[in-house]
């Protein structure tokens, strides 16, 4: 029975086509009617329908027709696109600019030439919906009683409704101890030690230069995995050296033929809240990127703990990814962030970037908490991984 009603839709719409090509569009309307009764699944006779509708001036009937064709495919790109086109002459802008916007996250990469000028409308015509929308919710509350930080968080709010931005979550790819909140880029206030690390900027730099002209520092590529662990993330970066570090402190061991030039580094480490676990932290480094190297989308082991970065030596256009929030280094302005929230980065300059990196515990966790999760973590580790720490 199924397969009769299909042959008799094919029948009706080949119909319909001769129709069309003849010029009787009410004819054509009236089979096309008859075959999406018969075999509703099929999208391409809806619009077909939609069509001569919309060429009838029934621009409701041609809604309806459009609306059965994303019944049968919700994401498809040509029907989004005429039911914004459609719903833009009936004079629902504000529907229209948002369905365009629909159509426009499903374009494909090579747009047809037919239809380069009707997307070229549509993101005029979402632009416009996007602007007209964040001017509507700017003006919804004034923000002047809310801290900076505070603004900024109401801003990425907003910015999501707009999808501008997306939300991001902590993804670890080892440790994820539940119920730590996940932001970004953490507030400083949490951090009371970030203005002297800052403050130490010059220091820090010296120190920088005095062990890359020792005769013994050692610098190694930052990722070094062997070729059989299944970290995909890792695997246009694994051992090449466009992106190195000299380690001063690695998982809990310092590294003293780095560390004994670094005295300001060192004398500084005291004060910061570094998670001790054996073999795994805390650490201290100094991360050079390469002119023109990228790092490319990536998240960190455990979310128990963040990481900062003082920037040393930053050409102007360095940049790093963390979510949906991108920012620039600047020499001596720290940071810290969450590194098991996609991030990446970028130096396209011809000269080198040079960062130190050292971690410290997310501010979350209690003292208790901390010793619990670090004996937890060490003992993942077999028993005779520890010997001789």
């Amino acid at each position: 029975m199924e397969q009769d009603l299909a042959s008799d839709a094919a029948a009706l719409e080949a119909e319909a086509d001769r129709a069309a090509a003849g010029g009787d569009r009410a004819g054509a309307r009236a089979l096309l009617v008859r075959a999406v009764a018969a075999d509703p699944g099929r999208a391409e006779t809806w619009l077909k329908l939609a069509a001569m509708c919309r060429a009838a001036g029934d621009l409701a009937a041609a809604l309806d027709a459009v609306s059965g064709a994303l019944k049968v495919d919700p994401l498809g790109f040509v029907p989004l696109l005429l039911k914004a086109n459609l719903l833009e002459q009936s004079g629902r802008a504000a529907e229209a600019g948002e369905t365009y916007g629909y159509a426009l996250a499903q374009a494909p990469a090579a747009v047809p030439p037919h239809l380069q000028a009707m997307i070229a409308h549509a993101r005029t015509v979402h632009d416009a919906h996007v602007a007209e929308t964040a001017g509507r919710l700017a003006g919804a509350v004034a923000d002047a009683a809310l801290t900076g930080a505070e603004r900024d968080r109401l801003a990425r709010f907003r910015s999501n409704i707009l999808r501008q931005t997306r939300p991001y979550h902590s993804e670890p790819t080892h440790f994820h101890y539940p119920g730590l909140r996940e932001r970004e880029f953490h507030d400083r206030d949490a951090f009371p030690w970030l203005e002297a690390l800052e403050a130490a900027t010059a220091a820090i730099t010296a120190d920088f230069h005095r062990v890359t002209g020792a005769e013994r520092a050692e610098l190694v590529p930052y990722i070094q995995y062997p070729d059989d662990v299944p970290l995909r993330q890792w695997a246009a970066l694994n051992r090449n050296r466009a992106w190195t570090a000299i380690h001063l402190v690695q998982n809990g061991v310092t590294i003293e033929a780095n560390a004994r030039h670094c005295p300001a580094v060192m004398a500084l480490l005291g004060a910061l809240e570094q998670p001790a676990i054996p073999r795994r932290g805390p650490n201290a480094m100094f991360s050079l990127l390469a002119p023109g190297a990228h790092i490319p989308p990536h998240t960190g082991v455990a979310n128990t703990r963040l990481v900062c970065h003082l920037p040393l030596i930053v050409p102007q256009g360095c940049w790093f990814r963390v979510g949906a929030e991108t920012r620039e280094w600047r020499q001596g302005e720290a940071w810290i962030f969450d590194d098991t929230i996609e991030h990446e980065a970028m130096n396209p300059t011809g000269e080198l970037r040079v960062l130190l990196i050292v971690d410290t515990w997310h501010p979350d966790l209690s003292a208790a908490e901390r010793e619990a999760v670090a004996a937890v973590m060490a003992a993942t580790d077999p028993d005779d991984a520890l010997e001789g720490l």
